[in-house]
């Protein structure tokens, strides 16, 4: 003490300087145990003395180019500098901390002095969280505690990398509790308290919470994902909800609770009766809530088959009605009619009944005659039936075709035609009287008796139907012969007819009353044929 009074007064007699820039600008903090260094800005430079003292106990230290004085207390925990002037201070305790004042007495020049402060503290340790409970509910609260050793704290509350801010959030006990008012499913952390102070920190052990919450969102679905499903296939339903822990399900069809429980369901070679409201229900066992999920329709359908076309008629006549009715086995929604491949739509002469079933011909047209397919439609499946209608008609519009005049000894062929279906059958009358049954009427060599009305009839089997219609021929002489040349050349053939057959008899008779030698004049023989010829032409 009562140096550092000297060196005051020396300090006074020369001239005493602050020195701002000696020292840094403070406080300097240490940590509880460990070194501090009170460095001057001073260069290296011939010092006379240095003095540190520290608060209420004075100088500390005194040091010249040839001895240090220490305080007792400080013994093996002081070093100075002797060209800086820089004191090192070690195994700092809490009662180190406090105001440092440094005098230095160059060799020449004035005196410099500083003060500076220190603060000692005791480091960051053993930080931990504490809590309740780590199983919560959601919107249940939870308070969380941070504890540390060590002074001057500070405490901050992490969830993973980013700082709890107040929403939600109470912080209070100088930050070291933490209290989560309505926890949700996103408070799972993990928490982490982080502790400082001016010469260390410290972070917890994370901490993560286990939050039960739910079932909601409770969805089912089904695969193959369709609505209908045809008869014999396989069906899985399966339902999902958004709940902590799994939520357990429950199965009802129709509102009865099924056998099966688990997340899916399987309907195995579903049948009709499969058919039905499906739901299923999610429980959690910890929150003790259910939520049951939309119904969803399962709709089992049969394949079609079978299908076929009847008609109400075996053989369709023209002008007559006429219905096709189409049946089919299996599960039928829609049907369509088609004529020749192309699709049928209602018109005066043609109407549907019966959701399609029937297809009515109100006045049956030969144009009417065709293919006609029923195709039978469901959303699983599909089959058609052709069935043809050939409508019958007519005899109409019959036609003979064949001259109107032929010469006498020529061909003649008359040719007979109609409009109908089937096929008609025809007969030819000649002056009113039935001479053929065909469509053509041939004759190798006309003669004057064919002159005359030729009638054609054609007549339908299944209408039942005759119509004919009238030919005139005039069978005439040949061209360039007169009427008189005609009358001779006819007499010539009726004689020559006659003589033959009056021969014919002569020989006859000889042969059987009076037979002669075989060695008969051949002359003799002629003579009488000529002359009973000549009879006969004379009687002619």
């Amino acid at each position: 003490m009562e140096r550092m009074l000297i060196h005051i007064i020396l300090g006074s007699i020369f001239g005493l300087t602050k020195g701002n820039s000696l020292l840094p600008a403070g406080p300097l903090n240490a940590a509880v145990g460990g070194n501090v260094l009170f460095k001057t800005k001073l260069d290296p430079t011939p010092l006379q003395s240095i003095i540190w003292g520290f608060g209420t106990v004075g100088t500390i230290i005194t040091s010249t180019s040839t001895e240090d004085t220490i305080t007792p207390g400080y013994e093996g925990r002081l070093t100075v500098n002797t060209s800086t002037g820089s004191l090192e201070l070690r195994n700092v305790s809490t009662d180190d901390s406090g105001i440092y004042t440094v005098t230095i007495i160059p060799q020449t020049g004035r005196v410099l002095t500083r003060t500076t402060t220190l603060n000692v503290q005791v480091p960051v340790s053993n930080v931990k969280i504490t809590t309740s409970s780590t199983d919560l509910m959601e919107f249940s609260s939870v308070r969380l505690s941070c504890s540390s050793s060590g002074s001057s704290l500070s405490f901050r509350w992490f969830n993973d990398s980013s700082e709890v801010t107040a929403d939600r959030v109470q912080i209070t006990d100088g930050g070291s509790t933490m209290t989560i008012v309505s926890v949700t499913r996103y408070d799972q952390g993990p928490f982490k308290c982080f502790v400082s102070n001016l010469v260390s920190d410290g972070t917890s052990d994370p901490v993560t919470f286990t939050i039960s919450y739910g079932p909601e969102n409770v969805t089912l679905k089904v695969s193959p994902s369709q609505k209908h499903h045809p008869e014999g296939s396989d069906v899985t339903l399966s339902c999902s909800a958004v709940s902590e822990p799994t939520a357990e399900f429950t199965w009802f069809c129709n509102g009865v609770l099924q056998s099966g429980t688990g997340p899916e369901f399987r309907l195995m070679n579903i049948q009709m009766n499969h058919s039905g409201s499906y739901s299923c229900q999610a429980f959690n066992s910890k929150t003790m809530r259910n939520e049951i999920s939309q119904p969803l329709f399962i709709s089992v359908l049969k394949n079609i088959s079978d299908v076929s076309v009847t008609s109400s008629t075996a053989l369709p006549v023209e002008g007559q009605s006429l219905n096709l009715t189409c049946d089919a086995s299996g599960s039928v929604f829609t049907k369509e009619w088609m004529k020749d491949g192309s699709n049928l739509n209602s018109t005066d002469n043609i109407m549907f009944y019966d959701d399609i079933t029937v297809l009515s011909f109100k006045n049956l047209n030969r144009k009417d005659s065709g293919r006609y397919t029923c195709r039978v439609i469901s959303p699983i499946s599909s089959d058609s039936f052709t069935y043809v209608i050939n409508v019958n008609y007519g005899p109409e519009n019959i036609k003979i075709d064949g001259p109107n005049k032929v010469s006498v000894g020529t061909p003649l062929t008359l040719s007979c035609s109609s409009e109908s279906t089937p096929t008609a059958t025809y007969t030819w009358k000649h002056n009113g009287t039935v001479i053929h049954h065909s469509s053509e009427y041939t004759k190798d060599s006309a003669e004057f008796t064919d002159s005359g009305e030729y009638i054609c009839e054609a007549t339908n089997s299944v209408t039942e139907k005759t119509d004919s219609n009238m030919h005139r021929l005039e069978v005439t002489e040949p061209e360039g012969l007169s009427g008189g040349a005609i009358a001779g050349i006819t007499c010539a053939c009726l004689i020559v007819a006659v003589a033959g057959a009056a021969a014919g008899y002569y020989f006859y008779r000889k042969k059987n009353e009076n037979p002669r030698p075989n060695n008969i004049n051949l002359k003799e023989k002629e003579e009488h044929v000529y002359e009973n010829t000549s009879a006969i032409y004379e009687n002619t």
